[in-house]
């Protein structure tokens, strides 16, 4: 058995399956009650005496001391069900206490198998039963035991309910496990009380697994009311996506980060391509630059790139093109290269994007060759490199996509050059 599903065994049992009777209280309950009430507890004072001497033991530490005592009451003649009940009742704890969980499980079945039982020890006895099947993973046998529980019950309390929905939860039977727990964060709130923060966080699992986002968003907003963590928060931010409602998932987000609680690389960039999507591509901008400054966010070809498209959008053009420059160098193909060009044709830098377009096509995989000569020839034509920009043109014009508007380049470029040519033959120059 894991540590963890021991530990979780500590936590689910509500109280140990000890229920142990003292011989006052068993003559009492014989005066008291009814002929029916007096055979079912009824218990010797030498059994009482040697259920109290195993209890002693057990509270010692004696464990094979306290077995060895409940196996001589129990090899004992004449024993009533409801004495030979409580032998194995208190054994099933000792070993549940050595964590020898099949023996536990051996005892408390053999309490059932005892007739003519109070219908207390029956229950806590199919409750431990119903527990300590779930801690071993035999979901069907917990699933039984409960189900009978809950069925001898008139009014089950809430943790009734849980368990029979934590057990159709490890089953994978998400939809039987929902209304079970959403009967006992019901019952809870009916006596008015906050529903326990584990049942909630169990209902939000359910309804993911039910791809319910609407119902979680509901769950994780009273999760955030009562237990405010920051995880619900981000959690939200997440479903809200899932739902499409990016406006809130921004809102969420947004918050997480101005309090100092977004800080992995994912969300950071996720952020900031929310930024992009609502048009804040300053916030973006600003965002990215910082952390990667700060290294929290990683300077790779694809947030430099974002980082230039936000600067781009806010309309700020020449800090669009230093983390394009640094895309470009990192990257291994020219087609950042060409968008490099692009940013430097915009501010009528034209060496650089003759430069950038160059280098774009020699280093290889640019999408579109004829655009980026489309681009190499103006910013030539405007450095009065004629025969390049042709060149460039001429190569452009051998996609069929950009055919017709390089035949217009080439022959706007040869009126020019004839032009040129005549003012020479006059001695005249241009302009």
């Amino acid at each position: 058995m894991m540590p963890a599903a021991r530990s979780y065994l500590r936590a689910l049992l509500s109280v140990a399956a000890l229920a142990t009777v003292t011989f006052a209280s068993a003559v009492d309950a014989q005066q008291q009650g009814g002929r029916e009430t007096r055979r079912a507890v009824v218990m010797s004072e030498a059994v009482y005496k040697q259920l109290q001497a195993a209890q002693q033991a057990m509270e010692k530490q004696d464990h094979a001391g306290a077995l060895k005592l409940l196996g001589d009451a129990g090899a004992a003649k004449k024993l009533s069900p409801y004495e030979s009940a409580q032998i194995w009742n208190l054994a099933g704890y000792v070993h549940y206490l050595t964590e020898d969980y099949t023996q536990a499980i051996k005892a408390y079945e053999n309490v059932l198998k005892q007739g003519d039982l109070p219908a207390a020890l029956v229950q806590s006895t199919l409750k431990t039963l119903s527990q300590l099947y779930f801690i071993v993973e035999d979901y069907p046998r917990a699933l039984i035991n409960a189900q009978r529980l809950i069925g001898g019950v008139e009014k089950p309390d809430p943790e009734l309910h849980l368990l029979l929905g934590q057990i159709y939860f490890q089953m994978g039977r998400y939809r039987d496990a929902l209304e079970p727990v959403k009967t006992a964060v019901a019952g809870y709130r009916a006596q008015g009380q906050a529903p326990k923060e584990n049942w909630l966080l169990l209902l939000r699992v359910i309804y993911h697994e039910l791809q319910d986002y609407r119902a979680m968003v509901t769950v994780l907003k009273e999760l955030l009311e009562l237990y405010p963590k920051d995880q619900y928060l981000l959690t939200l931010a997440g479903i809200y996506s899932e739902l499409g409602d990016t406006k809130k998932q921004l809102t969420y987000t947004e918050a997480l980060y101005e309090r100092g609680l977004l800080d992995t690389p994912g969300h950071l960039a996720n952020l900031a391509n929310l930024y992009l999507l609502h048009e804040l591509p300053y916030k973006a901008a600003v965002l990215l630059e910082k952390e990667i400054a700060a290294r929290k966010v990683e300077e790779s070809v694809k947030n430099l790139r974002l980082l230039s498209q936000a600067w781009y959008q806010a309309r700020e053009d020449e800090r669009a093109i230093p983390p394009l420059a640094r895309a470009a160098k990192l990257s291994e193909e020219g087609e950042l290269e060409v968008r490099l060009a692009q940013s430097h044709i915009n501010l009528e830098q034209w060496d650089e994007a003759a430069a950038a377009i160059r280098r774009g096509l020699k280093k290889g995989g640019v999408k579109r060759p004829d655009t980026a000569n489309m681009l190499l020839g103006i910013a030539l034509f405007n450095l009065q490199q004629l025969q390049q920009a042709r060149d460039a043109f001429t190569e452009a014009r051998d996609d069929r996509r950009s055919a017709k508007s390089a035949a217009q380049w080439i022959t706007y470029i040869d009126s020019e050059r004839a032009r040129l040519e005549a003012l020479a033959d006059y001695g005249l120059s241009d302009g």
